[in-house]
């Protein structure tokens, strides 16, 4: 597999999966750019001395005028972007009767339609060079749905729609869109749940452990490569059996 000289941005990308796709893709020869919260910028400077010196740019991806902001900076510094890693989300679970307006919005907005806000930009570009990836990390639960997550499992039901679309739109430009769903995966957020919780969650993934930020990087980076020409629409679980479709 390679990304050698290409452009890559991650969006989420000082999140425990970010980091570890930027990683990937650097060690695959990318240019990595990670786009991060506006409320994150404190702490880049320490992720980049843990992580890597990679560039960050801070702002809203769920704001359209926002987005639009970073990756216009993005292409007026690289030039170009071929590879776009959609990563950021965030979850408010909460049951359906008990779900109100701000906690759907949320999670669409930040799921689902920064997927758009990121991807918009720079996709007539990567039309017009030949050559694009656009690569949205979606979730078992956008597969199978999940108690308490309408607007989550809404939102990454979505993005995988959207992979599919503009993998027709993209098919005959050199340009590819796919979808990892993740299972679930050993971050900060897992690790923090109850003992009794996580126990009962691992028991019933068939291969009895969750799995790691590196194995969905290491899809990313199957997908990213200049070699996975004719993959494109593709739902690549990453789940470790927990949902066989």
């Amino acid at each position: 597999m390679s990304s050698q000289n290409r452009i890559a941005v991650v969006s989420g990308g000082m999140g425990g999966i970010g980091t570890a796709i930027c990683q990937r893709l650097a060690a695959e020869g990318a240019t990595v750019v990670a786009l991060a919260h506006t409320s994150e910028e404190g702490n880049v400077a320490d992720w980049q001395a843990q992580n890597g010196d990679f560039e960050v740019l801070c702002g809203d991806v769920a704001d359209q005028a926002d987005a639009a902001r970073m990756m216009n900076a993005v292409v007026e510094k690289h030039g170009r972007v071929d590879i776009v890693v959609n990563c950021a989300g965030i979850t408010r679970d909460t049951t359906f009767k008990k779900m109100t307006g701000e906690q759907w919005n949320a999670v669409i907005d930040v799921n689902l339609s920064s997927v758009y806000n990121v991807t918009q930009p720079v996709w007539e570009g990567m039309l017009n060079n030949g050559f694009g990836r656009v690569i949205n990390i979606s979730s078992v639960n956008g597969q199978r749905g999940q108690f308490g997550q309408a607007n989550y499992s809404a939102a990454k039901a979505g993005m995988h729609g959207f992979s599919m679309a503009l993998a027709y739109e993209g098919a005959t430009k050199g340009v590819t869109a796919n979808t990892v769903s993740p299972g679930y995966i050993e971050t900060a957020m897992t690790a923090a749940m109850r003992d009794d919780v996580r126990e009962a969650i691992v028991g019933g993934i068939p291969m009895r452990r969750m799995g790691t930020p590196e194995e969905i990087a290491s899809a990313v980076a199957f997908l990213a490569a200049d070699e996975a020409t004719y993959i494109t629409g593709a739902n690549l679980p990453v789940n470790g059996g927990l949902f066989i479709h």
